[in-house]
């Protein structure tokens, strides 16, 4: 496939000491000289190196930019293509008159992705490690950039290799039975079907028992912070943040909307949504906020319910308890500073087997405990393992779910001995669910789509 030769910015947009103009492709070295003035041309220099200089417009002869230029040529360079990075100042301006005399000079503007699609096309990387850079620029906790990084090197594709390898191993195997039976090979068995087939299954398992901690490193945990007006809902949100994000005042009903915020946790990211008090209200704009805290909390995976220590505890708060039956939840009990009027005994009770944390807020008190027991409540055991292999893409895990499907229903057909050139039609169903894991068997539709979501010069 030819390629033309595409440039972007690279950096953020914004003031900055530097920032860079990507190149890439056959006449990236072609293109920069045309505007690069130097003790020597582009094309003379070696590879991996950086060359003091500036950029000219050679329409008007004037000097553009100072700038530093990195020479990369192929195929040792990210996308495997020659690649050029200007170096220059990182203002609004200097920046964008770099990049238009660059497209004057003959190179197209990059779409969303395309630096990271053409390393996947050019056998660079597979599609699960290009998924990977993403995840790696949205990470939001050391603990989500280890995943990501993970995948980029490639920890995830080994795996998925070794089992397709096994795979095709087997299919290969029924092949030659069925079409060269004359040939003195091993007679496939179903006995040695079911040995590779519940390998295959069991490393699926494997991997896909780290979804449910992957899913919430890539995409953060939706915590929302629920309970009646004027418990402290706002200023457990502020703690958590460590700024004040929320309006907090002595006055029920402050919070009329849903305030959200991104949070780390020891580790655990958190998409932290306080919501209006919850409450019985006349009050037209209140009431809307009401609502949208009962809509935000049907979608939440974890549950903050914040009491008052200094209020005995109320039908409303007993109906709050029956609202989240079921879901992962911590109780705060908060004010504790001030004469305790509450039931802690109730609210054990209430709250069954979930964490209880006493807190005053005001005086940062128990503001550890709390953090301790979110950490606690999703990652420990195994899962904590540096050596796992994280699954967190939710495209990832709905084709691993459908190949461990697969590979079940090849396992069930062995059971009842049912022919093998019958089992193998699952088989190799398993083996292009893998594969499109990778990129291997995939439509062109698809791969534009997930690049898409990349950001320009990535």
């Amino acid at each position: 496939m030819e390629f033309d030769t595409i440039a972007a910015i690279s950096t953020p947009m914004g003031e900055g000491a530097i920032a860079i103009v990507r190149l890439s492709g056959d006449e990236a070295i072609f293109i920069a000289d045309k505007v690069y003035k130097g003790k020597k041309e582009l094309g003379e220099v070696d590879s991996h190196t950086i060359n003091y200089g500036y950029i000219v417009d050679p329409k008007t002869k004037q000097t553009i930019e100072e700038v530093m230029v990195s020479v990369l040529r192929a195929p040792r360079t990210f996308t495997r293509e020659d690649i050029i990075e200007v170096n220059c100042h990182g203002g609004l301006v200097s920046v964008n008159r770099v990049l238009q005399v660059l497209l004057n000079a003959g190179a197209r503007l990059a779409e969303p992705g395309e630096f990271t699609k053409r390393a996947f096309l050019n056998g660079r990387i597979d599609l699960s490690q290009a998924e990977g850079v993403i995840d790696l620029i949205r990470a939001k906790t050391d603990r989500a950039m280890n995943v990501a990084l993970g995948q980029v090197e490639g920890r995830l594709s080994k795996k998925i290799q070794k089992l397709r390898q096994a795979l095709l191993e087997t299919v290969a195997h029924v092949e030659v039975n069925i079409d060269y039976p004359e040939y003195d090979a091993e007679v496939m068995t179903h006995k040695i079907l079911l040995e590779k087939g519940t390998y295959v299954k069991k490393e699926i398992k494997k991997i896909l028992s780290t979804a449910s901690q992957g899913k919430i490193l890539r995409e953060g945990l939706a915590t929302v912070i629920i309970g009646r007006p004027n418990v402290g809902k706002s200023s457990l949100l502020n703690s958590l943040v460590h700024e004040n994000k929320a309006i907090v005042t002595d006055i029920a009903g402050t919070t009329r909307d849903i305030i959200e915020e991104y949070v780390n946790v020891r580790g655990v990211p958190l998409r932290l949504i306080d919501t209006a008090g919850i409450r019985e209200t006349e009050d037209i704009v209140e009431k809307i906020g009401v609502e949208r805290s009962r809509q935000v909390l049907k979608d939440a995976e974890l549950i903050l319910l914040v009491l008052n220590s200094g209020e005995e505890l109320s039908k409303e708060d007993e109906a709050l308890f029956e609202a989240i039956e079921g879901m992962d939840s911590i109780i705060i009990v908060n004010k504790t500073d001030i004469e305790r009027k509450i039931d802690l005994e109730r609210v054990k009770k209430l709250a069954a087997d979930r964490p209880v944390i006493a807190t005053s807020l005001i005086q940062d008190e128990g503001v550890d405990e709390l953090e301790q027991a979110i950490s606690e409540l999703f990652f420990q055991g195994e899962l904590e393992a540096e050596d796992m292999t994280y699954v967190s893409n939710s495209r990832h895990i709905a084709l691993l779910t459908q190949a461990k499907n697969t590979i079940e229903d090849a396992l069930d057909a062995i059971d009842q001995d049912i022919p093998i050139d019958m089992v193998q039609i699952d088989i190799t169903r398993t083996w292009e669910l893998l594969g499109e894991i990778i990129g291997e068997s995939m439509h062109e539709s698809l791969i534009d789509q997930l690049f898409s979501q990349f950001c320009l010069g990535k």
